[in-house]
C-alpha cells in the first residue's frame, strides 16, 4: 500500500510503498485497463520477488503521476521514463518500494531495511577517516551505505568505487536530517546534500543535483 505520496516542490515528487499484497492482490488494484497489461508482462518473470517489485513500482508510479507512465531501463540498469516527462529513480527492498521524480533535475533515491548484514560488508564502502559513531553502529552504517546509493544513482558515472569515490562529512544519525558529501571520481569534485530519515524498521536517503 502507498505509504507517502510528498510533493517535494512543485517539479519533484517522492512516493514511498509498503510491499504487503501478493502479486494477486497488487494487480487487482491496478485500473482495470492496465490489468491485463501487467498480467501478460508478468509471465515473462521467474521470479516472484520480482514481479512484487515490479507491479508495486508501476502501480505505486501510476498513482504518484495519476497516470500510465512507461519505465524503461538504459544499460547501466538506470531506469527512465519513456516520455523524458521526470527524471525517475527507483529502489526497493523485500518489504518496500521507493520512487523520487523530478521534471529535469537528477536525482537519486534508496531506501534500505534496518538489519545486521551491513556489518559484513561495511568495510567494503566505508573509508577509515570516515566517522561512525560506535553507539548506534548499525544505523550510522546503513545510513553511509544508503546514502552512497543514492549518490551512484545520482551521479550517473560508471564505475564508482563507493570507499574510494564516495565521501561522507562527519554527522551524528538522528531521526532525520542533511548529510554533506563529495565525490572524487569526476575533475569538478562536486559536493552533495543528502536528505535522510530513520524510520523503527528502515532508513531512506535521497538528493537533488
Amino acid at each position: 500500500m502507498l505509504i507517502r505520496n510528498q510533493h517535494i516542490d512543485e517539479n519533484c515528487i517522492l512516493g514511498i510503498w509498503e510491499i504487503t499484497e501478493s502479486k494477486e492482490e497488487l494487480l487487482a488494484l491496478y485500473p482495470k485497463n492496465l490489468q491485463q497489461k501487467a498480467a501478460k508482462h508478468i509471465t515473462k518473470m521467474k521470479s516472484e520477488k520480482r514481479i512484487i517489485e515490479w507491479l508495486s513500482v508501476r502501480l505505486m508510479l501510476s498513482i504518484l503521476l495519476n497516470e500510465e507512465k512507461m519505465v524503461y531501463h538504459k544499460s547501466d540498469g538506470k531506469p527512465y521514463l519513456m516520455d523524458n516527462s521526470y527524471n525517475i529513480s527507483i529502489s526497493h527492498t523485500n518489504k518496500y518500494a521507493a520512487i523520487l521524480l523530478h521534471r529535469f533535475k537528477k536525482i537519486g533515491i534508496d531506501i534500505e531495511e534496518i538489519s545486521e548484514r551491513v556489518h559484513k560488508v561495511a568495510s567494503k564502502f566505508i573509508s577509515e577517516d570516515e566517522f561512525i559513531d560506535e553507539s548506534q553502529k548499525s544505523i550510522h552504517r546503513l545510513l553511509h551505505w544508503s546514502a552512497k546509493e543514492t549518490l551512484f544513482k545520482l551521479m550517473d558515472v560508471n564505475e564508482i568505487d563507493f570507499k574510494q569515490h564516495l565521501h561522507l562529512d562527519k554527522f551524528i544519525p538522528a531521526e532525520k536530517g542533511i548529510i554533506t558529501a563529495y565525490e572524487t571520481k569526476t575533475n569538478e569534485k562536486n559536493r552533495f546534500n543528502i536528505f535522510y530519515e530513520v524510520y523503527p524498521t528502515y532508513v531512506l536517503t535521497w538528493s537533488i543535483q
